[in-house]
């Protein structure tokens, strides 16, 4: 049996040299694609890991990197650098854009299917990136139910779905239904599920003794792997893989 392949790819964005993470699926054929988006803290072996998890499913999968190769210990870095990216849309998409375009040269993607799932910050560019009109064939996130400049929604052309915890204090419950509202009244295909009892990025293990965490951070194991099943469940739904 063919095992996936991995390599990293160096593409310019944001005035940085970007470092992403990208996983091809055994074969030679077109494949459907994903674009991973990585929380605040920027990309990691977690996200790699998932990356190569979706390319032993079937899926091109580029997890795309926000810092230039740095991934933040210091949650005052990281919040200097995301606050302003996350009030920049247009800084969002160009970042998105960038990645993007690395993942549809690579001849293994099929161009015509393609989804973006991020997390945190990377979740938010992948909805900036469906407010700006990209085909996406579905766009999931977790911890990122942020809203966007008014009447962008409407542009969104495939399905939207989010998680996020019900006690996370950086998406609380007033950001989950202004999303909703933003969802509904654009006319979106949209769902949200709220972990029960979860915290900001309960996705994400701590298992760095370098971290230091936010207020209202923390893993969940049991909700990790239910929205990683939600996210799986999803991609099948809207863009299965077919030989």
């Amino acid at each position: 049996m063919t095992s996936i392949t991995t390599r990293t790819v160096d593409y310019p964005a944001d005035g940085l040299t970007m470092i992403g993470h990208l996983a091809l699926p055994a074969g030679t054929g077109r494949r459907p694609a994903v674009l991973l988006g990585p929380e605040g803290t920027g990309l990691d072996d977690v996200q790699r890991r998932r990356a190569d998890a979706l390319a032993e499913l079937g899926y091109v999968a580029l997890a795309f990197d926000l810092h230039g190769g740095h991934w933040f210990t210091d949650p005052q870095e990281m919040l200097a650098r995301i606050t302003p990216l996350l009030a920049d849309p247009d800084r969002m998409r160009e970042i998105g854009h960038a990645a993007l375009d690395v993942l549809l040269a690579e001849p293994r993607t099929d161009p015509d299917r393609i989804a973006a799932i991020g997390y945190g910050t990377g979740g938010a560019i992948g909805l900036e990136l469906g407010r700006a009109g990209v085909d996406f064939r579905v766009i999931g996130t977790i911890n990122a139910v942020t809203t966007g400049r008014p009447g962008e929604a409407a542009r969104i052309r495939c399905p939207v779905w989010a998680g996020v915890g019900s006690e996370d204090p950086i998406m609380p419950a007033a950001q989950r239904d202004a999303f909703a509202a933003e969802m509904q009244a654009a006319g979106v295909d949209w769902r949200l599920v709220v972990y029960g009892g979860a915290l900001h990025a309960f996705h994400h293990p701590i298992d760095r003794s370098d971290q230091t965490l936010l207020p209202g951070v923390g893993h969940h194991p049991l909700h990790a792997q239910r929205a990683w099943r939600d996210l799986v469940g999803l991609l099948d739904e809207c863009l299965p893989v077919t030989e």
